[in-house]
């Protein structure tokens, strides 16, 4: 079970006094505390300061905490919410729920009870935030290549489908680049298979240095690679392919004892905005250009438009 440490809690009541008997425990809890009598204000130090929950009052001159409580449910980090109040009619707890806060306390309440109750949130949160942190990891699986970290072609098709949607309606371009790697098959038979996934991680980790943070590279299959290029010009297309061409070409892979030089061939091709070709077409074309490239010598690269 995650354990409960020190946490940011902001404290919004238009009593001083109840403020004050708030931060006094709470903080001997061994928590931050922050109070505030101006709900206003307060919008603004959760902002600012960003604690890990609230403390707050329903009925405030000025804005109530119910409009407070919508206002943090808008913003897109989750923020749990505990209301303190003298008003606990059911209709008024069961709306306060229903809006998004996640316990109500009436007020006067046990200082006790409140902190139990917020060691619970906190519980909670821990525990969502784990189960999240699992289900990232989880997606980051399938969609990677265990070997080279690059996308796997999984979903890389409605990836690139997207970005020829996106750039149909406001403009721009996609590029596609496929490379295989020259005589791979020469590195497994002269070597061994490990040799050889080395040298697939070492190509994988140098397509993801030689691109912007904006591109997409995935492992198409074997020793073939799936560059996507987004807002580049042809021109630009051609200078990322002799880049990598030329650095695969002054690179040696070593491990231990084993050490080859390898090329790559390369076939590339571009969107036309006005063009209603999908992800797949485009993949084909710059396929096609990757088998010319190699029928002519290898260790070179071609476009197809």
């Amino acid at each position: 079970m995650p354990i409960v440490g020190r946490r940011k809690i902001l404290c919004i009541d238009d009593d001083d006094k109840n403020l004050s008997l708030m931060r006094e425990a709470l903080e001997r809890e061994g928590h931050d505390v922050v109070v505030s009598n101006a709900p206003r204000d307060a919008i603004e130090k959760i902002a600012d300061w960003k604690p890990d929950l609230v403390v707050l009052d329903r009925n405030m001159p000025d804005i109530n905490g119910m409009e407070v409580l919508r206002q943090l449910r808008l913003k897109k980090n989750y923020v749990s919410v505990i209301f303190l109040s003298a008003d606990t009619q059911a209709k008024v707890v069961s709306e306060a729920l229903l809006e998004g806060a996640d316990d109500y306390l009436k007020k006067p309440c046990s200082f006790v009870e409140l902190a139990a109750r917020i060691q619970v949130r906190f519980r909670f949160k821990d525990v969502y935030e784990e189960l999240n942190s699992a289900v990232l990891q989880l997606r980051e699986q399938t969609e990677r290549d265990f070997l080279t970290g690059l996308f796997n072609m999984r979903n890389m098709y409605e990836k690139i489908d997207y970005e020829l949607k996106r750039t149909r309606r406001y403009g721009g371009r996609v590029g596609c680049i496929m490379m295989d790697m020259d005589h791979f098959k020469s590195v497994n038979d002269k070597h061994d298979h490990l040799f050889g996934s080395h040298v697939l991680k070492e190509v994988g980790q140098i397509i993801k240095d030689n691109l912007r943070d904006t591109d997409i590279a995935a492992r198409y299959g074997g020793d073939e690679f799936l560059i996507v290029v987004l807002e580049q010009s042809e021109d630009g297309l051609k200078i990322i392919c002799e880049r990598l061409r030329e650095k695969f070409e002054n690179t040696t892979f070593q491990s231990g004892i084993d050490s080859v030089r390898l090329t790559a061939s390369l076939g590339y091709s571009i969107s036309d905005p006005k063009s209603d070709i999908d992800a797949r077409a485009l993949v084909r074309k710059a396929d096609h250009a990757l088998y010319e490239a190699k029928a002519q010598g290898r260790n070179r690269w071609i476009g197809r438009l």
